[in-house]
This record gives structure tokens, C-alpha cells and sequence, in this order.
């Protein structure tokens, strides 16, 4: 059993400016996508001649970006059937291209309907009805294609303080978009529209909202219409490197907490608790708290689905006013437990695995106890015995 490890291609959307349509069309092609693929866009839903695409580099500030403008002649706005239809029936489309684009229309029209209180059938999509928005969508999906990106991911969402009318960015159907998407949000300076509904569109289709660890190959920014400096997105793509065979992957829950409060015979109690509680570890280090004073760090390694009822137990049975959340991505050695044979007895070793091969044995101490007791030698005799009994 050997290591394979295979590089997957993604795509990390660092919206530190938001994210619209043309904003993605124009960082994707300036990270390197190819830009006939818009021309091929039009040809593909029959909109060459209705729609016309732009693309200059201008300055946001001091950071340079690709501007690409998608303009759409009068009279382009078709109801959502009349989009979708122009999607299906379009041969010229790769089919993940078209998948996609369907969803986020279907995600749009969700939204819309559920803001105005009608059915599907009878929402007027006004701006969003436009053939610039379905180029939008279809241009950043297959440019993701041509890209040869697999996983798509995302970082939290300037959540600005303006107001479009009567109602507070973001608009309400950009609202509805980023709460069906799960979009982790954070507040904006900013008194101007920052995430548009088809950018919102394309996030939710797309992406996870978190931050990869990831080797960068290339990056591109693209510019929003107003020039106002920062106002662009950018995207990086690069390397995420996922092993199987020689370990597996996995994502758990870090729970930590301060503690300078706490008596130390309570902690054994607290260990043995959370344990029992779903708990895959848990760890306490001394630390030197505010004052001088000595304290403790609790740190729980927590399966995802029981985090919140780890974090509530952490604030119920200690002293603590709050407990630190974060995700971990954590690589796995292959583990096994075989038993073994002894001139003392059979006991349980713990083998750590590389490649198929066993780069650790760890005696049971339990067993290796029992065996002490009854054969009256020495525990460390018996550990060494066990051990070497687990080696090929």
C-alpha cells in the first residue's frame, strides 16, 4: 500500500471588495482563463448579436485589475422560463456549464419569489431578467471550466451598511441568495452595493465558505464598475493536496478556553466528562494568564455535530465567558489494533502505519499491566516483550 497523493485544482474567491458577475469574469480571465470563451458564450445562447462584451484593464487605487463590461441591448429582460429555456437548448454548452448555470437560476428565482410572496411563474426578474446576467453566469462557469478548477472556495462577505432605497445592502433577494448559500459574512465600511445577486448566485452554486489550505499558482483581480479604490475581487488558483493510502483526511472542531480559575483537581473530572460527552481529545497546558497568574488551556477536538454541545458543556461546568471555535483539516496515519503472542500471555499493540509500513507499535497498557501482575516481572520487561512480539 503506497502514497498517492493527487494535486486538486481550486479556486479561492478572496472577496475582500465583494463579488458581481463581471468582477468574476474579469479575475478569472486575468488568473489566465482563455478570453474567447465569452465570445463563445454569445455564439452558444444566440446573444452575438444583443450582447456586446468589453474588456479593459483599469486601476482600483493603486491595485491594476480586468474590467469587463457585459452590455445587454433594450429589450434583452426575459422571464426566468425564457432563460432557463435558452440554457437547455443551447448544444454548444459543456454540460457542468449548464447544470450550474441552471441551479443558480433556480436559486435566483427561489430568492425572488420568496422576497416578493408570489409563485415562481409570476415573478418579473426586472434587472436580473437580462441577457448580461445569464452571460454572467455563464461566462464565470465556464471559465472555471476552462480553468480546470474542481473545488471552488470563498472568503467571508463585506456585509455593507448602505441603503438601495428603502431597503439596507444587502438588497433582499441578494439576502435571501447568501442565507440559502450558508455565505459567512462580516461588516463593511463600505455605503455601496458590494455583493450583487448573480455574484451571490455564483458563490452559492459553487463554492464552500472556507479558507483552504493550498499551494498558490496564480492569482487574478477583477474590477467592479465603480472606481473607487479596492473595489475588485480577487482570485487565487493553486494546488490542494489531498492524500489517501498512506493517511486519510478529515475536518474536526478545535474548542479552546483560558482558564486561571479552575483548581487542577477539577481537571481530571473535566477531561473524563468531555470525553464521555463525544470528545475525540482532549488536552490541558499550563499558561501564564494576565497578572502573573498560572493558568490552564483546555483544548477539545470535537467531531463537527458535537462542537455546540462540547462548547455549552466548556461554559457550563467551568469558570469560563467564552470558548474559541475554529475548523481543522487534519491528515490521519493509518491505525490498527492486532493482538500478539507472548511467552507472558496475549496482549493488544496499537500500530502506526506509513505506506504499509509499521513506523510505531504501542503496547496496551492495560494488557502489558495484567501480564506484570500475573507473571511478576517487571511492566517495562513486558512492554519491550510485546512490542518486539508486534514487529515483523
Amino acid at each position: 500500500m503506497g502514497e498517492n497523493l493527487r494535486a486538486v485544482r481550486i479556486a479561492y474567491f478572496d472577496c475582500f471588495g465583494g463579488i458581481s458577475g463581471d468582477m468574476t469574469l474579469g479575475a478569472l480571465m486575468d488568473a489566465g482563463a482563455d478570453p474567447t470563451i465569452l465570445e463563445r458564450v454569445l455564439v452558444a445562447l444566440g446573444l452575438e448579436e444583443e450582447v456586446r462584451v468589453t474588456s479593459t484593464r483599469v486601476a482600483r487605487g493603486h491595485l491594476g485589475a480586468l474590467l469587463v463590461g457585459v452590455e445587454a441591448g433594450d429589450g434583452s429582460v426575459r422571464s426566468l422560463p425564457e432563460l432557463e429555456r435558452l440554457v437547455r437548448e443551447s448544444p454548444g454548452l459543456p454540460e457542468r456549464v449548464r447544470a450550474r448555470t441552471l441551479a443558480a437560476l433556480d436559486r435566483i428565482g427561489d430568492a425572488e419569489a420568496n422576497v416578493h410572496g408570489l409563485p415562481r411563474d409570476q415573478i418579473h426578474l426586472h434587472e436580473l431578467g437580462g441577457a448580461d446576467t445569464l452571460v454572467d453566469l455563464v461566462g464565470s462557469f465556464w471559465l472555471l471550466e476552462d480553468l480546470g478548477i474542481e473545488q471552488v472556495y470563498a472568503s467571508p462577505l463585506p456585509m455593507t451598511h448602505g441603503f438601495a432605497g428603502a431597503f439596507p445592502h444587502p438588497a433582499p433577494a441578494t439576502a435571501r441568495l447568501l442565507a440559502d448559500a450558508g455565505a459567512v459574512l462580516e461588516p463593511s465600511g463600505a455605503g455601496f452595493e458590494q455583493v450583487t445577486p448573480t455574484g451571490a448566485a455564483i458563490l452559492g452554486v459553487t463554492a464552500r465558505f472556507e479558507r483552504p489550505t493550498f499551494i498558490a499558482r496564480r492569482v487574478g483581480y477583477g474590477a467592479g464598475g465603480r472606481d473607487v479604490p479596492g473595489n475588485a475581487l480577487r482570485v487565487w488558483l493553486g494546488d490542494l493536496v489531498e492524500v489517501s493510502a498512506a493517511g486519510t483526511t478529515d475536518t474536526v472542531t478545535v474548542l479552546e478556553t483560558n482558564l486561571d480559575d479552575l483548581a487542577p483537581i477539577f481537571l481530571p473530572a473535566l477531561i473524563e466528562d468531555l470525553m464521555a460527552a463525544g470528545a475525540l481529545d482532549v488536552s490541558v497546558a499550563t499558561a501564564q494568564m494576565k497578572k502573573g497568574r498560572t493558568g490552564q488551556l483546555i483544548t477539545v477536538l470535537a467531531p463537527a455535530d458535537r462542537a455546540d454541545d462540547l462548547a455549552r458543556q466548556l461554559l457550563r461546568t467551568t469558570p469560563t465567558l467564552g470558548v474559541r471555535i475554529t475548523e481543522a483539516r487534519r491528515l490521519l496515519a493509518e491505525r490498527r489494533v492486532i493482538e500478539v503472542d507472548t511467552e507472558l500471555g496475549r496482549a493488544r499493540v496499537k500500530l502506526k502505519l506509513i505506506d504499509g509500513v509499521i513506523v510505531e507499535a504501542n503496547p496496551e497498557y492495560d494488557d502489558c499491566r495484567r501480564l506484570a501482575r500475573e507473571s511478576g516481572r517487571d511492566l517495562r520487561e513486558v512492554m519491550r516483550l510485546v512490542a518486539e512480539a508486534a514487529r515483523p
